[in-house]
């Protein structure tokens, strides 16, 4: 495809951009979309050039930096696609128009209230035409309802990498929670963000997250266990491990650090919002929501921002797991007696493998999610986003197992070396030394004790925190798609 650019000086004006494409070969259905030439008015030159270096980011495969014939077409198609996902569901009445109507349901299912005269207002401002051609009303009938074509026609060309419906079904972070506070904070819309809305999820995700880690707990707790006493000589099996604890101390000990697990949910969730909300700002992104890159990014700092700041309460949760029966009488104690014992260090014992656990589990679970989700939608996504439930479990089950294998090495050295003074005549030792010392012992398999419990746990953990999450949101009166 050839594309040719000029710069005309005009009298009284700044340099204008003529552009010129060759149409010649293009598909009948395509031709429409091409004018040979185009001026556009000197003030608008800049909208022009980022409309243009949005369309080539979208559809450049081969990151050339242009866009060929191929790579437009398929640009053109695959974005078509998702503009019938977003009509689909502005189409409530599913007549094949969108009416004053179905515009003031879609806001208010976004936590947006509008009278009927603000959502016609709303109808009649959508036009067709570009900035640089004549502007002319989207409803040119006067029958203040757009059809497929009308809406199609308008928004071909204007790019939309992240639509509002694939955000509100696909939310991923805080509705999965296997008790691993590793992973990328949720994208919300700017009405939810406007109108309160996010908070609602947010205490939605924290109350699922509080029921699935008490209902794991056990399991949490025998995972923490075998990461710390199983070794070649000792090796400890699921059934003893659970014989073992409920023999020491009774079926309560099962709960054993429950609470301070619980506790630390709010705290996290809050600061970890705050900062990626910040961060966002940071990394200089235009869009309503970040790319899957920058989301690593900002995710992986928000993360290690929260995890520093609660950081104690994670070294708290792991003496309390492994506390025996009558040594502490509370997490207050625990606090007091590691403090006169060992000092303000040992609240952040383990703290460097903590930190390097986020990037892996955070690309991992983020970039299998991702890639099950465009999998799905490519493929399936026909009328609908709405992936259902079991789509939605299995993307999560199969992206948090895949983030708990990256990084479960580093999160077995971190637990050891929290759990290092609770063990009688334990050395102090360093991460690296840790890491030597196990694998000249135990092998590579010596890196994954305790993985057995810690799967077990993933698909109950994500299955009960859906159910609870969705609960709490009618509750909260957080309006569904």
């Amino acid at each position: 495809m050839l594309c040719l650019c000029l710069y005309v000086p005009l009298m009284g004006e700044a340099q204008t951009e003529f552009q010129y494409f060759e149409s010649k070969g293009l598909p009948a259905e395509l031709k429409s979309i091409f004018k040979l030439s185009v001026f556009i008015p000197s003030q608008e030159f800049s909208t022009f050039r980022q409309w243009k270096q949005k369309i080539v980011q979208a559809g450049d495969k081969d990151l050339d930096g242009q866009l060929d014939f191929e790579e437009f077409v398929h640009y053109l198609q695959d974005h078509e696609k998702k503009l019938r996902l977003v009509f689909k569901s502005l189409d409530k009445k599913n007549d094949g128009r969108i009416d004053a109507q179905e515009i003031m349901q879609s806001l208010r299912d976004l936590g947006v209230k509008i009278s009927e005269q603000q959502a016609e207002k709303i109808l009649k401002r959508i036009r067709t035409g570009h900035f640089w051609g004549p502007v002319t009303y989207m409803d040119k009938n006067g029958t203040m309802t757009i059809d497929w074509n009308e809406w199609r026609d308008y928004h071909l060309l204007h790019p939309v990498e992240n639509i509002p419906e694939i955000i509100l079904y696909w939310k991923h972070s805080t509705i999965f929670d296997v008790g691993e506070n590793l992973t990328v904070p949720d994208e919300f819309t700017v009405e939810e963000r406007q109108t309160g809305m996010w908070w609602r999820h947010l205490v939605a995700g924290g109350g699922a997250g509080a029921v699935s880690r008490t209902c794991t707990a056990p399991l949490d707790r025998l995972k923490v266990l075998m990461q710390v006493h199983a070794s070649r000589s000792n090796n400890m099996c699921i059934v003893g491990g659970f014989t073992q604890m409920i023999r020491e101390g009774g079926a309560k000990s099962l709960w054993r650090g429950n609470g301070i697990n619980v506790l630390k949910i709010a705290p996290e969730s809050a600061i970890k919002f705050m900062a990626y909300e910040q961060i966002k700002r940071l990394v200089g992104s235009d869009q309503e929501t970040l790319r899957i890159h920058e989301r690593l990014v900002a995710g992986s700092l928000a993360g290690a921002i929260a995890q520093s700041s609660i950081y104690p309460m994670e070294v708290l949760k792991t003496r309390m797991a492994l506390r025996k029966t009558g040594q502490y009488s509370g997490m207050l104690d625990c606090a007091r007696k590691i403090l006169a014992r060992e000092g303000m260090t040992a609240f952040y014992k383990g703290y460097v493998p903590n930190m390097l656990g986020i990037i892996p589990y955070a690309g991992i679970d983020l970039a299998v999610y991702e890639t099950l989700k465009n999998a799905w939608l490519q493929r399936y996504a026909v009328n609908s986003a709405d992936p259902g439930v079991f789509v939605l479990l299995a993307c999560g089950t199969m992206s948090s197992t895949c983030g708990q294998l990256a990084s479960y090495p580093l999160a077995l050295v971190r637990t050891r070396m929290q759990a290092q003074a609770s063990i009688e005549g334990a050395p102090e030792v360093t991460m690296s030394s840790l890491f030597k010392q196990i694998l000249r012992t135990e092998g590579a398999f010596g890196l994954y004790r305790g993985l057995a419990p810690n799967f077990m746990k993933v698909i109950p953990a994500v299955s009960i925190s859906y159910v609870v999450y969705e609960n709490l949101k009618i509750t909260l009166g957080v309006q569904s798609w």
